[in-house]
């Protein structure tokens, strides 16, 4: 390597930066499309799936920022993400070999936080592997293929249990278990992805401390001082009062038990600010928790406005994603009960409007985000996905045969594309570059919350509003979409 310039990458190096998310959306996809399936299967209600599904977001909560920490500071003759990357995708394929078999509802709850914490292992040290193997002229390029190979993987994981169903795989169990067709696609599923992961760790090499200490697209003084945390008194108080108000008022009206976590997680930031500022104060300036909350709240200005969006737009995907099997099967195949021929059939569809908008989002990543970025910039195309994607969720209401469901597929995966790449693009382009991993993993808070959100509060709204009609959780989907879209024109983007 020559100069200080960071050099310009070909497609094929591309190709092996991103091709481990193949992977690990495999598994992210089997995750989405089958566990509300796997759950019911073991006998639990509709009403309580999202908050079986709350240790997914919250193992995300707690691991990124961690492993965005420590993967910033890591190098070592395996490189500084790659052993990430390895050992996630390790933990991960054993969850994905022992989910199928697991006896029972809680052993299948275990597994899946075994499995998310595992995938956001290595899925965060990837979002960081491209700002540091890309010139910021590259990163819109990276993060659109990275994107396509996410939608890629999400059409194989997705779609993996209708086409062994079509392939005379037992789609039911006649004992009332897990299918064969679910069985063997997680079989399958943990073997791809230990397979891809593998194959960006073995084919790339990494620049060194050094290497990109010496590009001259560093930012002066970056990262040779740790972050201060806020004031930590008034503020860490302010915050523990608040959670404790929160867990009050769950009391008071006899709410969901599960909204006492929530109440948790925001006395919980409290007591960090609180003892963050007291290491700081006393000299010990550079560990994980100071640099966590200092960094959390030095955050930079077009982080802070993306964040909202980013609260936005994944509430309404995990609203999807938890209700879309129980919506298709009752309004569609016309069957609420999980161990009917008919729900199984409505179940194994999900997995192909899933592979669908999937298909259609690594399409739009290959062809469409890029020239569209280039003639309205960033913010605005990902605005106008942000409405498709709303779009596409009130045409549930509309489209009542599988075939005619697809259409709707076609606006969320244009959003899924942008979603993917869109904000992490306008993100690795204004943040330093010694810090992307803390940032990227400061930046999946707010992915995590609104599910966390989501999986303590959808249960209690179906449960009281519209118990037998799920249909109206897309309508929620569609709203809170809208409200990311509105949030996004707030967003500017550098140099523009």
């Amino acid at each position: 390597m020559t100069g200080n310039r960071r050099p310009t990458l070909g497609f094929a190096q591309l190709w092996n930066i991103s091709f481990g998310f193949f992977g690990i959306q495999v598994g992210f996809a089997l995750q989405n499309a089958n566990m509300s399936r796997i759950f019911q299967t073991l006998g639990k209600s509709l009403d309580d799936l999202a908050v079986l599904w709350i240790a997914a977001p919250l193992t995300g909560l707690v691991i990124q920022p961690i492993i965005g920490h420590y993967s910033d500071r890591t190098w070592n003759r395996f490189g500084r993400r790659r052993p990430y990357f390895f050992a996630g995708a390790l933990c991960a394929t054993v969850a994905l070999l022992a989910m199928p078999n697991a006896p029972g509802w809680l052993a299948a709850a275990m597994l899946l936080w075994l499995l998310d914490a595992s995938l956001n292992v290595s899925m965060e040290p990837f979002r960081a592997f491209v700002g540091d193997m890309l010139r910021k002229d590259q990163h819109t390029a990276g993060y659109a293929l990275q994107t396509a190979f996410i939608g890629a993987g999400a059409v194989v994981g997705s779609a993996t249990p209708f086409l062994l169903d079509r392939w005379g795989v037992a789609n039911a169990h006649p004992g009332g278990g897990i299918p064969d067709t679910v069985r063997y696609s997680f079989y399958l599923g943990g073997t791809v992805l230990f397979a891809a992961v593998m194959w960006t760790v073995l084919t790339t090499r990494e620049y060194s401390p050094a290497e990109l200490a010496a590009f001259d697209d560093r930012e002066v003084g970056e990262h040779d001082e740790p972050p201060v945390p806020p004031a930590s008194t008034i503020g860490g108080l302010a915050w523990i009062v608040g959670g404790l108000a929160i867990a009050l008022l769950v009391s008071w009206f006899d709410g969901e038990k599960e909204l006492y976590l929530l109440a948790g997680l925001v006395a919980a930031y409290g007591i960090a600010r609180l003892v963050a500022g007291a290491l700081y104060a006393r000299g010990h300036k550079d560990n994980l928790l100071t640099n966590i909350v200092g960094d959390f709240s030095g955050m930079p200005p077009v982080m802070k406005r993306l964040a909202l969006v980013q609260f936005f737009t994944w509430s309404a995907l995990f609203i999807m994603w938890i209700y879309t099997t129980p919506v298709v099967a009752q309004y569609v195949y016309g069957s609420s009960d999980p161990a009917s021929d008919a729900y199984n059939q409505g179940g194994n569809w999900v997995g192909i409007l899933f592979a669908a908008y999937n298909a259609v989002a690594a399409l739009a990543a290959a062809f469409l985000l890029r020239p569209l970025s280039a003639r309205l910039g960033k913010a605005r195309t990902h605005t106008l996905a942000l409405l498709l994607g709303a779009a596409g969720y009130l045409s549930f209401f509309f489209l009542r045969t599988p075939t005619t469901l697809l259409a709707a597929e076609v606006g969320i995966g244009i959003a899924w594309a942008s979603i993917l790449a869109m904000p992490y693009a306008i993100l690795a382009s204004a943040l330093p570059q010694a810090k992307l991993g803390i940032y990227m993993g400061l930046f999946n808070i707010f992915i995590v919350v609104p599910q966390l959100l989501v999986a303590t509060v959808m249960g209690t709204i179906v449960r009281h509003f519209f118990p037998h009609e799920p249909i109206w959780t897309m309508a929620f989907a569609a709203g809170v979409m809208l409200l990311a879209a509105l949030a996004m024109l707030r967003v500017r983007e550098e140099g523009r």
